[in-house]
């Protein structure tokens, strides 16, 4: 099939041209029917004609588009129109240059109407950038190993060497006669690079801003991307509410849209009916338990808010005859009206209306009078609030804008978590800080920076081995007006300038990420009041842009090494020395057969948590059998169990990487072989650590739902004076002692000692 022509296998699509990339990226009109059939978050982003698109073949016709090597008309035109953009030409333009009427072109633009052969080359002639020259040659590639990229994937030329030497590495292994060291080598090659292409090929990035409740993330994040409205007097507003903490539900995360619209993701019935519950145990108990130990409500204010609002069940304020503020509460007046706690829930549960609140998105329509950003700013408070009659208590609240933060040709959307309220250790921000393509942007006030919070985040990422600390985390100091003029330096005297305070603050953070071998972190100084957010913008994208570039990096390096292999695979010498590397390395293994014994306990972690949580968080948790967002249980003892991993085996692999290293030297002939040892024990090592997290996790869940006498035990503490962590805490380690539990630390030990041998034997298959 010869690229372009018009005898080319067709479909017909009922597509409409789109040239800016939306939520649905460039994939298909195949892939965005998939998409939108299975997610309504993309289903809410098609027209009516993209919802009724058609995946069945039919013959060529009037706009019926040519599929150029898995290239429909659509992302074809869609990168003309791009090209075109990009040269600074308009349609007109370029339509007199190729002679054509500018209809013509706006539906080639469309991909309503094919191009054969030779007008792609006299519109990519006219066009006349490098950018416009290449697209030819992209087109011609045949892709069989690797999913194909898009056209307009910024790294389409070091994705085709990837895919040419992975036609080359299954081609080499193909004979029968090649040794099985060897055809181990080639394979492992190939699963690195399908791997490392695979995070190049995703071109979706998140930057989540992380923490303390209050510290002004919602703020800084509508400054960075001028989600503002105006207010009274001039001044601007954030659309995000904002307050002194306990704004914001839930997690709301920034997406990148054809138009204005909001997207909730509701919580389950089930954990409605325990935040109810929750609620109406700290109205019936009026204040004489429903606060912890710390001053703390049960509640958090944001929740009781909410629940308020949507059950009809708001505090009346008013003055009596002595001008004195009275408040009426209308939950305690229904509590004394209803004294059974059951019939208590069901009452508020029912003033909810929860089967009436069943929205699930809105946008904003030319028929609104509102500015978009002014509708979006109160519509979101009224979700966030509880005061929206159509839609539930949120998960999750997506926000989707038509403009970001804009990188050429990456998709970046921005996740505004839930503030921490407490130093403790949270599942979902942990699995930020793992995720590759997520820029995790720690966020301290200027006096404290790097908050506790922070830096308990950082100690467990370095107890659990999470190296993506060191690649895709940056620190974020939000200084409030006059607090870097405030700083003194070390001979008592205070700076002239701003600057001269975010110095000497900058040195402060430094000596305080050492501990955490972090001293080297990126960290970015910010007033939201005074400055101006450009700079801001810059510092967010060259972290999004670092992990491209490592990407490649990491691509490029495991290519080259291929290559090497393939050039050297029948150079006797070479073989001879690598032959002998690989006995050192056998050797090594040998003597490190079995993991050493650990010490202490997997549910040590989880103890420690528990231990520095609110009372009443602790509360919430073992309520809903040891699963809250605040502190999970199973979360905790997977990551107890990861981080007796790290401590066993890090050491060993360090060692084993240092050995890799001094050989190299010692043996330049192996070198190609030992950097794929030592990268192979990294990745071996890294796939144990994720194995053993789950085994850790996994193995106690069950154990954990079933012993509802453990969790009733638990729950009967709160309500029984001083002392509730403490009860908690030897309830708890009197369970985890019970033979059952000792039996599970033994499993688990099993677990990592077949898993370790497992790493070994895959690193020492490459070995002849």
């Amino acid at each position: 099939m010869t690229h372009g022509s018009c005898r080319a296998p067709t479909r017909r699509l009922g597509w409409p041209a789109n040239r800016h990339e939306t939520l649905l990226g460039c994939c298909t009109p195949r892939d965005a029917a998939r998409r939108a059939a299975h997610h309504p978050f993309f289903k809410a982003q098609l027209t009516p004609s993209q919802r009724c698109y058609k995946l069945a073949p039919s013959s060529v016709s009037e706009g019926v588009l040519p599929i150029m090597h898995g290239f429909t008309g659509v992302p074809l035109g869609h990168r003309l129109a791009q090209l075109r953009e990009r040269a600074g030409m308009k349609q007109a333009e370029l339509a007199r240059e190729v002679t054509w009427s500018q209809a013509v072109l706006s539906r080639v633009e469309a991909g309503e109407r094919s191009v054969s052969e030779d007008e792609l080359e006299i519109l990519l002639k006219s066009i006349g950038t490098a950018e416009a020259a290449d697209l030819a040659t992209v087109l011609a590639r045949e892709w069989q190993h690797l999913p194909t990229p898009a056209l307009d994937h910024p790294d389409h030329h070091l994705l085709w060497r990837a895919e040419e030497m992975t036609a080359a590495l299954v081609e080499a292994g193909s004979s029968p006669e090649v040794p099985p060291a060897f055809r181990a080598r080639l394979e492992e090659y190939q699963k690195e690079i399908s791997g490392l292409a695979s995070q190049l090929f995703r071109r979706d990035h998140q930057i989540a801003f992380i923490g303390s409740i209050g510290i002004g993330k919602s703020t800084v994040i509508c400054r960075a991307t001028s989600l503002e409205t105006c207010g009274p007097q001039g001044r601007t507003e954030p659309v995000l509410e904002t307050g002194a903490g306990g704004s914001t539900l839930c997690e709301v995360h920034l997406n990148r849209g054809p138009r204005y619209g909001i997207i909730v993701e509701p919580r389950s019935q089930d954990d409605i009916r325990s935040d109810v519950e929750d609620f109406v145990d700290q109205i019936r108990q009026a204040g004489r338990h429903a606060r912890d130990e710390d001053g703390r409500p049960s509640v958090p204010r944001e929740i009781e808010r909410a629940i308020r609002n949507m059950a009809g069940l708001t505090q009346k304020r008013s003055k009596n005859e002595d001008g004195k503020l009275v408040t009426r509460d209308p939950a305690k007046e229904l509590a004394e009206a209803l004294p059974q706690r059951r019939d208590l829930v069901v009452e508020v549960l029912t003033r909810m209306g929860l089967h009436r609140r069943d929205r699930r998105d809105e946008w904003h329509g030319p028929e609104l009078t509102e500015a978009p950003l002014d509708w979006m700013r109160s519509t979101f408070a009224r979700i966030n609030n509880g005061r929206h009659p159509d839609f539930s208590l949120p998960a999750r609240i997506d926000l989707v804008v038509p403009e970001v933060l804009e990188i050429d040709d990456l998709e970046v959307s921005i996740i505004d978590t839930r503030g921490i309220d407490q130093p403790l250790a949270r599942g979902d921000l942990e699995e930020l800080l793992e995720d590759p393509h997520t820029v995790s942007i720690l966020c301290s006030g200027f006096n404290d920076a790097p908050s506790e919070s922070v830096q308990h985040l950082l100690k467990r990422a370095r107890e659990i081995d999470n190296k993506q600390i060191e690649l895709n985390v940056g620190l974020l100091v939000l200084a409030r007006p006059d607090e870097a003029l405030a700083v003194k330096d070390e001979l008592g005297f205070q700076v002239e300038t701003k600057e001269d305070g975010y110095e000497l603050k900058n040195e402060q953070v430094r000596n305080a990420l050492t501990p955490y071998r972090l001293d080297e972190l990126p960290c970015f100084f910010f007033n939201s009041r005074e400055d101006e957010p450009e700079d801001l913008r810059n510092f967010l994208r060259d972290r999004v842009m670092q992990t491209r570039i490592r990407f490649q990096r990491q691509l490029d390096d495991v290519l080259c090494r291929t290559q090497s292999l393939l050039d050297n695979a029948e150079r006797e010498q070479v073989q001879a020395v690598q032959r002998d590397a690989g006995r050192h390395l056998a050797s090594w293994m040998s003597q490190h057969a079995r993991p050493p014994q650990t010490t202490g306990h997997i549910h040590d972690t989880l103890l420690e948590e528990i231990e520095r949580a609110h009372a009443s968080t602790v509360n919430a948790a073992v309520r809903r059998e040891g699963e809250w967002r605040s502190l999970s249980y199973t979360h905790q003892l997977g990551h107890g169990m990861r981080k007796a991993a790290v401590v066993a085996l890090q050491g060993w692999v360090t060692e084993f990487d240092g050995m890799c290293g001094a050989l190299s030297h010692s043996m330049p002939e192996a070198k190609e072989l030992l950097s794929q040892a030592r990268q192979l024990m990294a990745t071996a090592y890294d796939d144990l650590l994720r194995k053993v997290q789950l085994a850790g996790l996994t193995y106690y869940r069950d154990q954990l739902r079933e012993d509802s006498e453990f969790w009733s035990g638990n729950v009967d503490e709160w309500g029984r004076g001083p002392g509730y962590l403490h009860r908690v805490l030897r309830r708890n380690r009197e369970w985890f002692q019970q033979s059952q539990r000792r039996d599970i630390e033994t499993q688990l030990n099993v677990v990592l000692e077949r898993e370790w041998s497992t790493a070994l034997k895959r690193v020492e298959a490459i070995f002849e």
